[in-house]
């Protein structure tokens, strides 16, 4: 009788012991401000946010209509700040300007947005690998034949 019992709590102990490996993992237990304990669920993603190496500097020189180019570097901060400098390439007067402030992450830890930024600037990136790609007002891609000058290439 003892060896069956024995038998039905290792069992039972090892079914409940095995955890299916996967989507969560549970940060540390804290204690709230009732004194009581919680954990807390963080999801395991990987994305741009957390898989990439996306601080410094990147550099393109983006179509334009009324020049002939915008020279744009974006600098990405690991501490949530960006700089933004463009400079219209073949006016008479330089136009260059520079915009500092922070910037968020989306929810999906893909794409960034400036804060601070004024006019017809969207300030949305797709962030990849050494690159990040300058969307739309909608946060889109840009499509078609010029879809590859509005790729910001990490310096």
């Amino acid at each position: 009788m003892k060896k069956s019992l024995f038998l039905i709590l290792a069992l039972s102990s090892f079914q409940f012991g095995c955890n299916k490996t996967g989507e969560t993992q549970t940060e540390s237990t804290e204690i709230n401000s009732d004194n009581t304990e919680s954990e807390q669920t963080l999801p395991i993603v990987d994305n741009s946010q957390t898989s990439l190496d996306w601080a410094g500097t990147y550099f393109a020189t983006l179509p334009c209509g009324h020049c002939e180019g915008i020279e744009t570097w974006v600098t990405l901060k690991s501490g949530g700040f960006y700089e933004y400098k463009t400079n219209y390439l073949g006016l008479n007067d330089a136009r260059e300007e520079l915009f500092t402030g922070k910037f968020s992450w989306d929810a999906a830890g893909g794409n960034v947005a400036f804060m601070g930024l004024f006019g017809d600037y969207p300030g949305k990136f797709k962030v990849g690998e050494n690159q990040i790609w300058y969307l739309d007002a909608d946060g889109k891609k840009i499509e078609g034949e010029l879809a590859d000058r509005y790729i910001l290439k990490k310096k």
